[in-house]
């Protein structure tokens, strides 16, 4: 709790300084993760694969790359910031890396069920029964999890992401401004698609998606930042991508709750039109 009041208190970095910001959503992640044990066989079943692929990744990337990008960077940036820079520059290689590589043979079929479980948590469990058959009867909500009925995705596969991933790297190259512009670029392909799942749960069509992500760009392009930085910390990158999938999910039991609020107060349904300040 301490913990939580620190993060959530905190007046003096926007947008953390809100209780639901949605720079927020990816520490709140961390933290509900650490609280609900049901969470950990999630965990478990990949924790392994997860530690040694990103050290596999890590460990030959700063082997054969690291010292050849300070040198090409050295000449723009001089010494000491080509050091700094090639570090964040690497570690962005082996976060896509190692995460095009996890999601592809491990990772999406468990993001799926982080984001089922903690929305069954949050009460939000007729939200996951439009797609996959939910227990109630069978213990705790990772236990109530079924088989899926449709499409079960958590982040589609875009060669768009990536392409647009490989084309930011060299905005590493930029002195200072380089890195944060690089984590606002790529956080705004990023962020929307850790709602992909939230939206085909509620059956939205292709365009009515568009405008609802549309209208909330710059806060998922804060909470993309916030998993992009959370992916670059060497080793437990993959642990969390599962906590900003739990994250993500708190994100979207807050806006249902909120959608089911106005339609229970007979307001127009807040389907693309709703505005969900200031989450």
């Amino acid at each position: 709790m301490a913990l939580t009041a620190t993060i959530t208190e905190a007046s003096w970095l926007y947008p953390l300084k809100a209780r639901n910001s949605t720079l927020s959503w990816g520490a709140h992640g961390i933290i509900y993760f650490a609280r609900h044990p049901f969470l950990y066989p999630l965990l478990r079943a990949r924790l392994l694969p997860c530690i040694l692929l990103s050290a596999f990744v890590l460990t030959n990337l700063f082997l054969w790359t690291y010292l050849p990008q300070v040198a090409f960077l050295a000449i723009f940036h001089g010494r000491h910031l080509a050091f700094l820079n090639a570090t964040f520059l690497v570690l962005g290689e082996a976060a896509a890396i190692t995460a095009l590589l996890f999601e592809c043979f491990f990772a999406d079929e468990t993001l799926v069920d982080v984001f089922d479980a903690t929305l069954i948590n949050e009460g939000c469990s007729h939200l996951v029964a439009t797609s996959r058959m939910v227990d109630p009867t069978a213990g705790d909500p990772v236990k109530q999890l079924g088989k899926p009925m449709t499409s079960a995705i958590y982040s589609p596969f875009s060669l768009r992401q990536i392409i647009e991933f490989v084309v930011f790297l060299p905005l590493n190259f930029i002195p200072v401004a380089g890195t944060p512009l690089f984590l606002v670029m790529t956080g705004y392909r990023a962020g929307p698609l850790h709602h992909h799942r939230y939206l085909h749960l509620l059956g939205f069509t292709k365009q009515q998606r568009n405008t609802y992500l549309n209208r909330r760009k710059l806060r998922y392009t804060w909470f993309g930042m916030t998993a992009l930085i959370l992916q670059l910390v060497p080793v437990l990158s993959m642990l969390f991508l599962l906590t900003t999938a739990s994250g993500s999910a708190l994100w979207a039991s807050r806006l249902e709750k909120k959608r089911e609020l106005a339609e229970n107060s007979n307001d127009p349904e807040p389907g693309p039109n709703y505005q969900d300040d200031p989450a």
